[in-house]
């Protein structure tokens, strides 16, 4: 593994870094938060071509998503038999099902005979029959019957069989392969599994999600969350408890990246403020709002925070949210780190799928390309770990805001609609410009945009054929 570029730790305004600040974490820190993965990637510019041209979408359709794994649903969304969700994505629909013996099959949503799709909305069958001629099959993909079977002579059951997806299950995540083949689920996924061990999602159930359209490529937006340095210019009330550029920026073989970025200390862009540190913990308690109504004591609120003598701001929203996340899951929080209870250690896993490390509500983000290369439906989904010795209820429905509403439209998003719609204010505007650019390029920065180069170069291994079709 290439070491970072020694002249990136000579800039004054990156301040401590993230390996520094592991190793006065008040806790231990697990090895995935203190070994650095940074490899140099290159500096060549990327063809905006890649974002707006309808040629190059068609070959994403083709060559790379039915041959990755795709996040297709959460166990909580399924969790009885005969409950079934619609997937969607990339030209293809399916219907992930919960079978009979609770584990769980994807088909392809489409009847075999003219070509409807069987459901257009989750659910709960014993059959999946189509509204138009009555062809029916069972929820093991297996044909049912139809009317005007003597007409039908010349197709089998095997021929009428739905055709099938591969499905496997990590964390609490079903992810789906259209075409066989290639690396199983933990290859793909590796190293995400043996990270996310401590913070255990199997344990954790959808409490929010919402969804809306977005006026730009399904990249362009996710390349939106894979670095944290637009903070400084998009999202400036985070500055004064968001260290911004002390965030770190890993990658891991092809498909695996992260971003860690610290709260409770100052962005260095923000300089020598002066401010003690309960300051810097009001303006965190500010941005976030109080949530006492959530707790049952008043000493339980994570946000009811004082800076003892001697300790850090960062120090002391971490014991807060130590004992608030005890109180609230009656999970022990004692060895966990300040990091993870108060940071956002954002993974990304090839090719649009990010979930949050971390002991707190963990947000999961997805996007899916839209009809045309110039619109995606962005997703974000909040889980929260359900309380211990429950059992975990289930997840709620999506909420699929229209194209004339705002994310603040969206109030069980609380002060994250807002920092949402900060980054919509741009991302319109970067398709719009991706499309009136003369020189038909785009620059990224070597370390803080290493997750998009990454994203870029794997995308390139399955169009190209070295991965997928040919693996």
């Amino acid at each position: 593994m290439a070491e970072r570029d020694p002249g990136l730790n000579d800039d004054k305004n990156r301040g401590i870094s993230w390996t520094d600040l592991m190793a006065i974490d008040s806790r231990p820190a697990p090895s995935s938060l203190t070994e650095e993965s940074y490899e140099y990637l290159g500096s060549e510019p990327l063809p905006v071509s890649r974002y707006i041209s309808e040629d190059f979408a068609r070959a994403e359709r083709e060559k790379m998503w039915p041959h990755v794994w795709q996040f297709a649903a959460r166990e909580e969304d399924i969790p009885e038999a005969g409950d079934y969700t619609v997937f969607e994505n990339a030209g293809r629909s399916w219907l992930i099902t919960r079978q009979e013996d609770l584990s769980v099959r994807a088909f392809h949503n489409v009847c075999l005979h003219r070509g409807r799709k069987l459901r257009a909305e989750d659910g709960n069958a014993d059959n999946f029959t189509c509204p138009f001629h009555g062809f029916s099959w069972n929820t093991d993909g297996s044909f049912r019957q139809m009317p005007c079977s003597w007409d039908f002579q010349h197709l089998s059951q095997e021929k009428l069989q739905l055709p099938e997806a591969e499905v496997e299950s990590w964390g609490g995540y079903i992810f789906l392969r259209e075409e066989k083949g290639g690396p199983s689920l933990a290859e793909f996924l590796a190293p995400l599994p043996e990270h996310f061990t401590r913070w255990r999602h199997e344990e954790c159930t959808t409490v929010i999600w919402v969804a809306k359209e977005v006026a730009a490529n399904w990249k362009v937006t996710a390349e939106a969350f894979m670095e944290a340095w637009h903070t400084v210019v998009t999202h400036p009330q985070l500055l004064p408890f968001t260290g911004d550029s002390n965030a770190a920026y890993w990658t891991w073989g092809d498909n695996v990246n992260v971003n860690l970025v610290p709260f409770g200390i100052v962005s260095p862009h923000l300089g020598d403020t002066g401010q003690p540190e309960q300051w810097i913990v009001d303006q965190f308690v500010k941005f976030n709002g109080r949530s006492a109504d959530n707790y049952e004591t008043a000493e339980a609120d994570p946000f009811a925070v004082q800076v003892p003598e001697g300790k850090t701001a960062r120090e002391a929203l971490g014991d807060a949210m130590r004992a608030g996340y005890t109180a609230q899951t009656g999970y022990d929080h004692d060895s966990a780190t300040d990091a993870e209870l108060l940071d956002a250690l954002v993974y990304n896993v090839f090719p649009n799928f990010s979930p949050w490390g971390g002991f707190m509500p963990n947000v999961v983000y997805r996007w899916r390309p839209g009809k045309t290369p110039d619109t995606c439906l962005m997703e974000v989904r909040i889980l929260a770990r359900g309380k211990k010795g429950e059992p975990l209820p289930k997840g709620v429905p999506m909420n699929l805001l229209r194209n004339d509403q705002l994310w603040t439209d969206a109030p069980e998003l609380g002060v994250l609609g807002s920092v949402f719609e900060q980054d919509m204010a741009n991302l319109p505007f970067v398709q719009e410009g991706l499309h009136a650019s003369k020189t038909g390029e785009i620059q990224l920065g070597d370390y803080q945009e290493v997750r998009i180069r990454q994203f870029h170069q794997t995308l390139d291994k399955y169009l190209s054929g070295e991965l997928g079709a040919k693996a």
